[in-house]
Order: structure tokens, then C-alpha cells, then sequence
């Protein structure tokens, strides 16, 4: 009797202790913790926390950007010997699928990009848009005719953590993409997401921008922060009930084998008794 005791004080014991493990089971799960991140249990809309304005929404080019460039009326421009470039190792093949082995050519530090038969072409703080209008003039004075040249920066990228279809790094392939846009190429969101606890981490890594999203709420949808930056990381946490059960899963491992020994000496007690 006393050892029956014993075991029901210390399953209660037990009990406690899993429930207040609970309450910070998705604390301690949660990827780049905040003191602001209190804010995700109720947010509106959207929140900015040390808010840098709004960014440009045309990406300028930067020094040693990666340029894929071709000629769309032209499908052997970019292929053939006399076009080469180099094959970055930045054009990675990501979750969309849709750049893998891409010619690109660096933008040098002279902001510059060496490109076939025109030699050297200025770039550095021009837009995607407006590089492409450049290349484009020039190659149709020196070589092409009527042609139509696609640029992109191939080494943009946004990183998405936590419950995501898919995780990992997603390539900026056009301009004004979204936040909509990426979680679409993740395939949404899991079930066990929670959406008001979404956010953006951008710029100064010592002292970054965090932007909170509720996708609850369709208004947070028009907020020009949500329009993606080079190298932002997006951050989706679980909902409280999902990180509790994901605790109290990972408690039971720990102590079911226990439990079995216990029940087995009350067993073997109660024969004996």
C-alpha cells in the first residue's frame, strides 16, 4: 500500500511538471527568438520592430552579383561557344526547380559585367529592368537584330524555416516578389502552423528589421514590407497545442519504460503480499 502510494504521488508529481514543461514547448522549438515575438499572440495585421523604411522595390545590382542573360528571340544565345559564360555555383537548383546550371557572368568590382562580343558593360545600382534595356540597346547596335534580352540576379535568394511545405532557400527570380508568392513555391503552410506567428527577419543581422505577419488577417496582405528582400529569412512557428503534444509525445518516451518497471514491482508486490 505504501509503495501504491508512493506511485500515485509521484505520477502526480509527474503530471505537474509535464504541463509547465508544456507552456514553453513551443518557446523552446521557435527558430531566432525576440523579446518582441510577444506580439505574434496578437497581432492584427502587420507589426515592424526597429523598422528601416521601405525598401526599394527594385533590386539595385550589387558587386559580384551572379547575371544570367539571354536573348529570348534567340534560343542559341547563351549556349553557343561564342557566348559562354561562366556556370555559377550560386545557381543552385532550389524547391522551384527552375534554375539549375544557369551561364552566368559576374559583376566585377569595377561594377561591370564582362559579356560576349560587347565586352565590359557598367551595371553596378542598376535594376534587373533597366540592365536588360542596356544589354539589350547594345547588343542590337554591335551584333543581334530586334533582340530581347531577359536578365536575372541568380544569386537572390530568401530562406524560409519552420512549418513550411518545404524549407530551404527559394531564388528571387522576378522583381516585386512576395511573400504569397514564396509560400506558394514552399507549398503553403503545414497544419500544424500557427499563421499569426509569421516573421520576416531583413538587413543588419546585429540589428535587424522583424516584421510580424498575421495570414489570418487578409488586410496584412497589402503591407509593402511583405515585398522580399535579398537574403530575408522567413520564420513560421506551430501553434501552442501542436508544441504541448509534440512535449508531452517526446515525456512519454522518456517515461512509459518507467512506467512499465513500476507497474511490474506493484504487480510483483501485490503477488507477494
Amino acid at each position: 500500500m505504501i509503495l501504491t502510494k508512493a506511485v500515485l504521488k509521484f505520477l502526480c508529481v509527474l503530471s505537474v511538471c509535464a504541463i509547465f514543461a508544456g507552456c514553453a514547448a513551443r518557446k523552446e522549438h521557435s527558430l531566432f527568438n525576440a523579446p518582441s515575438d510577444i506580439v505574434t499572440d496578437t497581432i492584427k495585421q502587420v507589426y515592424v520592430v526597429n523598422d528601416q523604411g521601405i525598401s526599394d522595390a527594385y533590386y539595385k545590382i550589387k558587386v559580384n552579383d551572379q547575371l544570367a542573360i539571354r536573348n529570348v528571340q534567340n534560343k542559341e544565345f547563351g549556349a553557343s561557344a561564342t557566348l559562354s559564360g561562366n556556370t555559377t555555383s550560386n545557381a543552385q537548383n532550389t524547391t522551384s526547380g527552375n534554375i539549375n546550371n544557369v551561364l552566368s557572368y559576374p559583376v566585377d568590382i569595377d561594377g561591370k559585367v564582362n559579356l560576349p562580343a560587347i565586352g565590359k558593360v557598367e551595371v553596378l545600382g542598376l535594376s534587373r529592368r533597366e540592365a536588360a534595356i542596356k544589354i539589350q540597346d547594345l547588343y542590337a547596335k554591335q551584333l543581334l537584330r530586334d533582340p530581347i534580352i531577359e536578365l536575372s540576379v541568380v544569386n537572390l535568394k530568401v530562406t524560409l524555416l519552420g512549418e513550411f511545405g518545404r524549407q530551404g532557400n527559394f531564388l528571387l527570380e522576378r522583381e516585386n516578389t512576395t511573400l504569397i508568392d514564396i509560400i506558394g513555391e514552399a507549398g503553403g503552410i503545414n497544419k500544424t502552423a500557427d499563421p499569426k506567428t509569421l516573421k520576416i527577419i531583413r538587413g543588419d543581422r546585429s540589428h535587424p528589421e522583424i516584421i510580424y505577419v498575421n495570414l489570418n488577417d487578409i488586410n496584412s496582405l497589402a503591407s509593402k514590407k511583405l515585398i522580399l528582400q535579398n537574403n530575408d529569412i522567413i520564420v513560421l512557428q506551430q501553434t501552442k497545442s501542436s508544441a504541448l503534444s509534440e512535449k508531452l509525445s517526446s515525456i512519454n518516451n522518456v517515461v512509459q519504460p518507467f512506467l512499465v518497471v513500476v507497474n511490474l514491482a506493484v504487480l510483483i508486490f501485490t503477488l507477494t503480499r
